[in-house]
């Protein structure tokens, strides 16, 4: 039923091997920048390339600030804090989501809460939003409370899915209306773009993932990016375990982290930031090769939304319903092409199961029906 997709697939990737959803490109000065980090011995959270990854992050994304951090969960967990979470507060998201999301929040002893996705971004919605917080919520001195729990909703995380804005824009709007500060999670999206400005960007902070299947990757690693200077500084702070400075003495003065992104993973990195606009254009030119595929086919394939840059990190269609979706994926991988469905929905797992949600039909519309396809950068 879907040899035509697998065909093409390979006709794109041109090989008759197994291809992957999405694998690294090491085409640049990896090896080069890797060998001067081993030489240097600075190998472990000081060092050069960590200092030039930050620099060239920000310039990238035009951050005032980035901060390089081991991971992307780290990266949220950590822009959590900096940004006031405290143990027994809520934080909302959306249930179609990767888990890091959430357990970023549980690790700050936070509860999440759930808010729809818009169907057109597969991010959380504008609208499902503003009814959650107009019928669901109130705000006294300055604080939003949740009127079933009690608790205090401090924070919004938004995800920015498979690289495609959400309207981050409205939903930031509104979390300033009522009190509550905006955690961007743009773990999937270095490269996009609401207008001219970059995704994570448009609250308080903003959280990047690094990890070995995302645009560009230094094996794990992830980032902050921020224009708030003590934001920045309290995020550096927290993840070198909060060590005061001195020249011997080792004095610290919060429960910190050790979280600092190693040297020699920021040698990767540095590597592939050169890279990024190439990669970049390449995904976009394999993402209107699949939209020009599936126009005529019952098969909806993902693009941006008016006004917006997506990065393509991962391409997805939306097939009709559930049995259909399982098919393509039986299909896909039997034939050694590499698909994924969507992840499952947050509380549908046991450990958010008792999180508080509410109306979650275009998110489980979603699930059963997104699929990822192939999307490494074609280099051949």
């Amino acid at each position: 039923m879907f040899k035509d997709t697998i065909d093409f697939i390979r006709g794109q990737f041109k090989t008759d091997a197994f291809i992957p959803l999405h694998e690294p490109r090491f085409i640049g000065n990896e090896k080069k920048y890797l060998n001067d980090c081993i030489d240097s011995t600075f190998v472990s959270s000081v060092g050069a390339y960590v200092d030039k990854f930050e620099k060239d992050l920000a310039e990238i994304t035009g951050a005032k600030y980035a901060v390089a951090i081991v991971n992307g969960t780290a990266a949220l967990q950590v822009g959590l804090r900096i940004c006031g979470v405290e143990e027994g507060d809520e934080v909302i998201t959306q249930p179609l989501t990767f888990i890091a999301t959430c357990n970023a929040i549980s690790y700050l002893g936070a509860h999440s809460v759930f808010v729809d996705v818009d169907k057109d971004t597969l991010g959380l919605g504008y609208k499902e939003l503003k009814k959650f917080l107009e019928e669901e919520t109130n705000v006294r001195d300055g604080v939003c409370y949740n009127n079933t729990t009690g608790r205090k909703i401090s924070a919004c995380v938004p995800m920015h899915s498979f690289g495609f804005p959400c309207d981050i824009e409205g939903i930031a709007k509104l979390c300033k209306a009522h009190h509550i500060a905006v955690i961007e999670d743009s773990a999937e999206s270095l490269g996009s773009y609401v207008g001219e400005k970059h995704t994570g960007l448009f609250g308080k902070v903003g959280a990047i993932s690094f990890n070995g299947n995302k645009v560009i990757t230094c094996g794990g690693g992830g980032a902050i990016i921020t224009d708030d200077e003590d934001l920045a500084k309290m995020a550096k702070h927290l993840t070198t375990t909060a060590k005061i400075a001195h020249k011997w003495e080792y004095r610290h003065d919060y429960t910190g982290y050790n979280y600092r992104m190693p040297n020699l993973n920021a040698a990767l990195a540095c590597a592939q930031l050169e890279q990024l606009e190439n990669f970049l254009n390449k995904k976009r030119a394999l993402a209107d090769k699949y939209k020009t595929f599936y126009s005529n086919k019952d098969i909806n394939f993902l693009t941006e939304r008016a006004g917006t840059t997506a990065n393509y990190w991962l391409m997805t269609v939306v097939l009709k319903d559930r049995s259909t979706r399982d098919q393509f994926l039986e299909e896909t991988n039997s034939a050694g092409v590499m698909t994924r469905p969507a992840w499952t929905l947050m509380n549908k797992l046991d450990m958010y199961k008792d999180a508080f949600c509410g109306d979650l039909s275009n998110s489980e519309w979603a699930e059963d029906r997104v699929v990822n396809i192939s999307s490494s950068v074609i280099i051949k």
